[in-house]
């Protein structure tokens, strides 16, 4: 069963307007639309996978039935083990043998850690008109397609019919700003590109020395021990700010370098001109 690639942070649920409180469903709930969309995948493939007894059924209120955390999880998981090869017989014995011999509540944890999006930055979306209206300035009228196919083509943007999906609209923000600047966007798109590689390889290198190092004994269809499970989650979760800080100080340290090389004559030659000036007047 195809999948889609990638994964978002949960959709915030929708509710009625109007509806008292104790209707409201908690933000960690989903019906079987919600849920799909926060773990990038189908309807018709929660279904089978429930079919299956990969996926617990939901719970029952009234003729709707709701989703959880847990549910998200598991479901990240299978679409993950998919996409490494395995088959959904596969899963099921994996699924199958944890739920008979271990405790399943600390494999959820495992799943969590594993399958929970780095950033908690939610998607959002924009119009043609909206990010014309933004970039422009980075733009000529005549180039403004081809920047926006490469965009595309660098999953900064997905066309989604009359609109785009920001996965990070953090990151159209930051180009806006760049763009009012009179920084041409084809430009720092490629540069864009050039990062990813580094960053990826980066990335592949931190995970390889937990794989290496921690997770080693269990990469070859062993199950670790029940005991072992709540460390193995708690090194994915330990992980995510060690990451990050060592990201940010790198970047740090290569901007202030490339500030220094780059800018730092053009700063002296200001420097040296100002007491030219103040005589002059």
């Amino acid at each position: 069963m195809k999948r889609k690639s990638g994964a978002e942070s949960p959709p915030a649920p929708r509710t009625r307007r109007g509806a008292p409180k104790s209707s409201l469903r908690d933000a960690s709930e989903y019906t079987v639309d919600e849920l799909a969309r926060a773990a990038d995948t189908t309807v018709r493939n929660v279904r089978a996978y429930q079919d299956r007894g990969l996926l617990p059924a939901p719970e029952k209120r009234g003729r709707t039935g709701i989703y959880t955390a847990a549910h998200l999880a598991r479901l990240r998981l299978i679409g993950q083990l998919l996409d490494r090869g395995y088959t959904l017989a596969n899963i099921a014995e994996l699924i199958g043998a944890w739920e008979q011999g271990q405790d399943l509540r600390q494999l959820l944890g495992l799943e969590s850690a594993l399958t929970t999006p780095w950033s908690e930055e939610l998607p959002a979306y924009f119009t043609m008109p909206e990010l014309v209206k933004m970039l422009g300035k980075g733009v000529k009228a005549s180039e403004i397609a081809a920047v926006l196919r490469k965009a595309v083509e660098l999953d900064v943007l997905q066309s989604e019919g009359l609109r785009f999906r920001a996965p990070r609209p953090q990151l159209i923000h930051a180009a806006a700003e760049l763009a009012s600047m009179g920084i041409p966007l084809s430009e720092l798109l490629d540069i864009v590109r050039m990062l990813r590689g580094n960053v990826e390889r980066a990335a592949n290198g931190i995970v390889q020395l937990i794989v290496e190092h921690v997770f080693a004994p269990y990469m070859h269809g062993k199950l670790p021990p029940a005991s072992e499970v709540p460390r193995l989650a708690e090194t994915i979760w330990k992980l995510r700010p060690v990451a990050d800080v060592a990201v940010d100080a790198e970047v740090a340290r290569a901007m202030e370098k490339a500030i220094k090389q780059n800018l730092g004559d053009v700063l002296a030659h200001v420097l040296e001109q100002l007491p030219q000036q103040k005589s002059s007047n």
